[in-house]
């Protein structure tokens, strides 16, 4: 037997709501990966930095914001940085396409000049 009209666009409208939200649940596991992936990050990189600088372990956090600014921000290592983000450069348009896609911005390539002159904080790190 043939649908009517009212049962098709109710058929219609069960399925907009099931593919809402499968949509929500996909977007919730993307972003539960990103977080999975930063925290992963963060860790390796830490992990990395106090085995390099193992007398940075017993600082406090504002002496290692300290240490950080001081260290970071002279003229060699924003060259060295340059250097570095330049040779990720060809890379960065697909990345920032692929997270314009999904509604988010990529966070933005801080680059030595860019932190000198003030960057993302408004130059309050400066010191």
């Amino acid at each position: 037997m043939a649908k009517t009209k009212a049962e098709k666009i109710t058929s219609i409208e069960e399925e907009i709501r099931q593919l809402e939200n499968r949509r929500r649940q996909l977007v919730q596991e993307q972003k539960a990966q990103e977080r999975k992936d930063r925290t992963k990050r963060l860790c390796r990189r830490m992990g990395l930095f106090e085995s390099l600088v193992p007398d940075s372990i017993p600082l406090t956090e504002e002496q290692f914001k300290t240490f950080l600014e001081k260290t970071v921000m002279t003229d060699h290592a924003c060259r060295i940085l340059d250097e570095l983000t330049a040779q990720n450069a060809p890379t960065a348009p697909v990345q920032g396409a692929e997270t314009a896609a999904q509604g988010n911005t990529p966070p933005a390539a801080r680059t030595a000049y860019t932190a000198r002159e003030g960057g993302a904080d408004g130059g309050a790190a400066q010191g």
